[in-house]
């Protein structure tokens, strides 16, 4: 074989194992499931369940309302009927659909129907939004919950509608370095995300009522 031939094949074998590896992430991409969640602030229900093996990112965003494309000041005006919300996208061989479900409600305050801790208002309600295949899977996450929390849980399972990205600077808030000025001055947003979750009250809430079951409390 001449050297040029050589090369050719080397060439040729580089070029099947790239398509080979191309094609197994598109798989995998393809394989992900979805899971829609609002739990109030974004920022803490992202940085949450990005920390869970198996989930492969989270999202911020809104879902809910009946305004196209809104933006985070629109939402937050109110009027819009969009939620906070979080799209998870999870690898199910690893980490299945109701251990996200019980996860979520172990996260949140389920007996709340004006907001989450700090934050009050329609946008940062409670609520799982669901596929028709999901749904039995949610309706059994939430009879679990609240029959070990004893109390009445009011988050409502509702059918999974059209999602919308917040913008780049609220997604991936929690991990960020970058510098913003907050009350306390100059900060960076992974810090001043802590200082934000802390001074919610979020955790305390969270472990006051599912004590040893509370889920990321300290997150």
């Amino acid at each position: 074989m001449t050297c040029f031939r050589r090369i050719k094949s080397a060439l040729l074998m580089v070029g099947i194992l790239l398509a080979l590896i191309v094609q197994s992430k598109s798989t995998h991409a393809q394989q992900l499931q979805t899971l829609t969640v609002a739990g109030g602030c974004f920022w803490c229900v992202e940085a949450d369940f990005e920390k869970v093996p198996g989930v492969q990112y989270a999202v911020s965003g809104f879902t809910g309302g009946l305004i196209k494309n809104p933006t985070y000041k629109q939402v937050t005006r109110g009027g819009t009927g969009h939620f906070e919300a979080v799209q998870i996208s999870f690898d199910s061989d690893v980490v299945s659909l109701d251990t996200l479900l019980d996860l979520f409600f172990r996260s949140i305050d389920p007996t709340d129907t004006a907001g989450q801790f700090c934050d009050r208002g329609d946008s940062y309600r409670s609520a799982v939004f669901v596929t028709e295949n999901q749904r039995p899977s949610a309706i059994r996450a939430k009879e679990q919950a609240q029959a070990a929390l004893g109390q009445t849980i009011v988050t409502p399972i509702l059918a999974k509608v059209e999602f919308y990205p917040v913008d780049e600077y609220h997604q991936n808030f929690y991990k960020q370095s970058k510098l913003i000025l907050t009350r306390f001055g100059p900060k960076s947003k992974a810090k001043a995300y802590k200082a934000y979750r802390e001074s919610c009250g979020r955790d305390a809430r969270i472990r006051e009522l599912w004590g040893d079951k509370a889920a990321f409390a300290g997150g």
